[in-house]
Parts: C-alpha cells; sequence; structure tokens
C-alpha cells in the first residue's frame, strides 16, 4: 500500500471511530411508582441526578409517555400523568437518558413537530409541545328538592341548585381556574313565612391559578389551601413554592363574614408557613407549620401558629395530626402573649392484614377567641374556657367473602365534667346476598349522655335493577329516644323509606326518595329529587 492510500486509510478509520464513540449512549432508568393521588404522581429511583423538570417518563415498550416531572428530589420525583395514561401504585417506569443528551433530533415537517429518540416516536401539535400543561376540564351541576309534609307543622319545600368547576391549564395554559357555588331557595308557608331561612346564595370557591413554572404558583380569589385547611376559606392572594422536598407559602387577604359567609374587607389575615414531603418506599409523609395573624377593623382579632401532619409507615399505619396555639391575649387594655392550646386532633389507622384494620382518634377543641370580634364578651368567654375532648375506637373485619363488619367507641367529655356521652356503633354488610344477589347491611346505634338515652337500629337493602343504570335502596330504620328529667319523657320513631338512582347516562342521574316517619306526636312525608349533570374533557 503506497502512502497516499495508507492516509486515506487512517483518515476513514478516524473519521468513522469519531463517530462510532462520539454517539451518545442510551440508558433506561428504572423507577416505580410509590404514591398516586388525584392530582400527583411519585416515583422512587435511586438516583435522579440525570432526570429533570419537564422530563417525561414512560412504561417500557410504549410509543407514548405516561409522566411528566414537576418537581423532584435526590431519589425521587412529583409527576403529573398526561395521555389519559393509568397509573398504579408499584407500577414500573422508564426515563430514557442519554449521556451527551443528543439522541432527540427535530424536525419541522409543516405545523407538526416530530421528536425521535431511540425506541420513542410521539407526534404533538406545535402548540401542544409543553406537555407540563394540559387541559383538563372537570364540573357538575345539580338540582335538588326538599319537601316535608308534616300532619301537625306547616309544611316546608326547600330548592338547592349547586354549581362546582375545576379547569386545570386552560387552553394548555399556565392559568387554571376553580369554583363552587350554592343557592338555596326556600318556599315556606303558614307561621313559616316569617322565618329565618331566606333564599341564601353561597360562594365557597372561586379563584384563579397561575403556575409561574411546575414549582411555583399563585392564586388569587376565594379558596381552602390544603395545606392549612384549618385556616378555612382565604378571600386574596396565595403563593405557593416548592425547593425539592421542601416548600414554601404566604397568605395575604380577607375572612370571609363569620355571620353569612359574604366578603369582608374588615377581616383582614395574613400569614406564611413551611412545609417538606418525604417519600421513600416504605415511608411517605407531609409536614407543614404556620403563623397566622387575623384582624378586624385594623386591630388584631387573633394570632395563632398551627401544625399539620400526615404520614404513611410501611403501608400498614396511617398517621395524621393537627394542632392550633394561640399566641395573643388581650382583655380590656392588657396585651400578653400566652400560649393558649385551641386545637388539638391526631389519628392512627393500622391496617393488620386485608381483613382487619384499627383506628384510633383523640380531639381536644377549645372555644376560639376573637378579642375584636367578641370584644364586649371576652371575659365571660374566658371564664368558660373549657376543653371538649373526644377519644374514638373502630375496628373494621373482613370474616369472610362479600362480609364486611365493625364496631366502634367514642366518648365525649369536658374539663368541667359537663355533656358526657358514650357512643357505641356496630354494623355488618352482605355484598352478594345468595339467591336475590344485592347488598344488605344491618347497624345499631346507642348513645348515653347527660339528657339523653337512644337506641336506633337500621337495616337496609340496596340493588341493581337495571344494570348499572337503576339502583334502588329499601331501609327501615328504628329510633327510641328517652329523656331524662324531662316532660319529654320516651319518644319513639319509626321511618320507612326508598330510594332510585337512574343514570340516564354516564354524565347524568336523576334520583328520588321517599320516607314516611311515625312517632308519638306526628307524621311525615319527605320527598328528595335530584338531577345532577357531570361534564368532563382532556386536551392531548
Amino acid at each position: 500500500m503506497n502512502m497516499k492510500y495508507k492516509y486515506i486509510f487512517i483518515s476513514f478509520i478516524v473519521f468513522t471511530s469519531s463517530n462510532i464513540f462520539g454517539q451518545e449512549k442510551d440508558q433506561l432508568i428504572n423507577g416505580k411508582v410509590s404514591f398516586v393521588t388525584s392530582k400527583s404522581v411519585y416515583v422512587k429511583f435511586d438516583d435522579t441526578k440525570n432526570i429533570n423538570v419537564g422530563d417525561t417518563l414512560k412504561f417500557l415498550n410504549q410509543k407514548t409517555p405516561c409522566l411528566i416531572v414537576k418537581n423532584k428530589s435526590s431519589n425521587s420525583v412529583v409527576c403529573s400523568s398526561i395521555y389519559d395514561c393509568d397509573i398504579k401504585k408499584g407500577d414500573d417506569v422508564y426515563f430514557n437518558f442519554s449521556v451527551n443528551n443528543k439522541n432527540l433530533k427535530k424536525e419541522v415537517v409543516e405545523d407538526k413537530v416530530i421528536v425521535k429518540s431511540l425506541d420513542t416516536l410521539v407526534t404533538v401539535d406545535e402548540n401542544k409541545k409543553d406537555l407540563k400543561y394540559l387541559q383538563e376540564i372537570k364540573g357538575r351541576i345539580s338540582v335538588a328538592s326538599y319537601n316535608t309534609l308534616s300532619s301537625i307543622r306547616d309544611d316546608r319545600y326547600r330548592m338547592m341548585y349547586r354549581f362546582s368547576l375545576n379547569a386545570e391549564h386552560i387552553h394548555n395554559s399556565k392559568f387554571s381556574f376553580e369554583t363552587y357555588l350554592n343557592y338555596r331557595q326556600y318556599f315556606n308557608s303558614g307561621e313559616n313565612k316569617n322565618s329565618k331561612n331566606k333564599n341564601r346564595f353561597n360562594v365557597y370557591n372561586l379563584a384563579l391559578r397561575y403556575d409561574i413554572d411546575p414549582t411555583l404558583s399563585i392564586v388569587i380569589g376565594r379558596k381552602i389551601n390544603n395545606k392549612i385547611s384549618s385556616v378555612g376559606a382565604i378571600d386574596g392572594l396565595q403563593i405557593d413554592k416548592y425547593f425539592g422536598k421542601n416548600y414554601v407559602g404566604a397568605i395575604v387577604g380577607f375572612r370571609p363574614d363569620i355571620f353569612d359567609y359574604s366578603f369582608n374587607s374588615d377581616l383582614l389575615e395574613y400569614g406564611a408557613y413551611y412545609g417538606r414531603i418525604s417519600d421513600n418506599t416504605n415511608f411517605y409523609s407531609q409536614t407543614t407549620l404556620g403563623l397566622i395573624e387575623q384582624r378586624n377593623d385594623g386591630e388584631i382579632d387573633r394570632r395563632y401558629t398551627y401544625f399539620q401532619h400526615s404520614s404513611t409507615v410501611m403501608k400498614k399505619l396511617n398517621l395524621f395530626t393537627s394542632l392550633e396555639l394561640d399566641l395573643y391575649n388581650k382583655v380590656g387594655d392588657t396585651v400578653n402573649n400566652d400560649v393558649r392550646l385551641t386545637n388539638l386532633y391526631a389519628s392512627a389507622r393500622y391496617r393488620f392484614n386485608r381483613k382487619i384494620d384499627l383506628t384510633l382518634s383523640y380531639d381536644s377543641r377549645k372555644r376560639i377567641l376573637y378579642y375584636e370580634t367578641f370584644k364586649t364578651e371576652i371575659e365571660r368567654l374566658l371564664d368558660d374556657d373549657i376543653a371538649r375532648q373526644g377519644l374514638r375506637v373502630r375496628l373494621n373485619v373482613r370474616p369472610i367473602k362479600y362480609v364486611i363488619a365493625g364496631i366502634s367507641y367514642s366518648k365525649r367529655f369536658q374539663s368541667d365534667n359537663q355533656n358526657k356521652s358514650d357512643n357505641i356503633y356496630g354494623y355488618i354488610t352482605y355484598s352478594k346476598v345468595p339467591g336475590i344477589g344485592g347488598s344488605l347491611s344491618a347497624n345499631y346505634n346507642i348513645n348515653t349522655s347527660n339528657y339523653l338515652e337512644s337506641n336506633i337500629l337500621s337495616l337496609r337493602y340496596s340493588r341493581y335493577i337495571i344494570k348499572n343504570r337503576l339502583n334502588a335502596d329499601f331501609y327501615y330504620r328504628n329510633a327510641n329516644f328517652n329523656y331524662y328529667n324531662s316532660h319529654i319523657g320516651s319518644n319513639k320513631q319509626n321511618y320507612y323509606g326508598t330510594n332510585l338512582n337512574y343514570n340516564i347516562n354516564r354524565k347524568l342521574m336523576f334520583s328520588i326518595s321517599g320516607e314516611y316517619s311515625n312517632s308519638n306526636q306526628e307524621d311525615n312525608y319527605r320527598i328528595y329529587a335530584k338531577l345532577v349533570k357531570r361534564f368532563y374533557s382532556k386536551k392531548k
């Protein structure tokens, strides 16, 4: 081989080698779904250093991605489901990682973008490239009537109209909107004409959200923040920001009016919170700590801190705790910052196996004091600062196939030993009755308090008359009330009722109920009808 061809041969080897060894190397990084909520999917990885917010995950050999990463930590990611994928806890998902990050090639074909990777071919419209924001709209409209006909009282009629809407990422944008509206209309007759039951329109939720990015969102309007749900609805501005497993938030706005739930610009409130989410194979938790100050006409009404925690341990133990500590006290012109526990709730549920689970809960609550709202009677309220406490234990069992049974005991008491009560409740349900089908259930409740003892027995049978279309319930309830130290004495009541639910189609349902009750004093007839329209749409 002469020198000329030798140089050509060496050049060819160098050129092809650089192309072969310079190409990126694809790797499939394996993860497992550890937790699924209505809006988010949590995926556990050994390491997430090569995964970024906005990347997509998929099932092996799947042509389209099923998840998009919204947030990440060192060993897990928080995702949203896309393309209507069905994701379950324990599913294996994969991330296709290229070492040199060059395996994606884009070719513009007319108004489409074709994305090519090792084993994925996805075609999306130009205006749908941002998979982080896909439109999903859920809504519900209902109209219901409640009618009571009495043998000795005036008849009562009431209409209820409800509308709820949750529009996520409208037109695949960063904007989302949600609302829940309620209108009650009364038709009073006789002496009821002058009663306090007036027509009322309530806005329970009306909020617009803007997602600056998957980790930062701003909400304006009326909304309950799930991270600080004990605060109630907030009329104003809410900001929420994630930093990996940690998050912070701030609120500034107004409390709804305490009498009619309308907007009240005198009730200013503001505060901030910090929280953390922990997620691994055997442990999931979310903890939030916050500080809130509420005012009335410019003066401090209440200042308090709260703590909220929920966790799942080894997929068997579920824990939930919340507490509130008031940090402000004002009587007359005297102000101090004594700490006062106003609310404590704790619950634990342990699942021994598929057939047995046990729940324990405890709560202790004091009257919340608003020092400006109740300014004229604050001393009386402080003198009556009683802790109302409760303890409950519940056991559920599945002894044989189709049978579920349970029993619970709860005790209510006060620090002044007044208003005590003991409640025992038991139930059993057979979900597939031999010979006739359907479900049959029975429950019994005994309650004893300082002034009353009640015994209530209920029986209910439910079944489909037309499969997946028409369902019917038939029930009977017997209640015996014995009043201590009262001229009423004892009172026995019997209830006979039925309920029919007809699914006109997948999104339209009509139901009607009828009940007859008799007691020592009177007979009542109740008729309840309801029409519900649901709607749902999702863009791809």
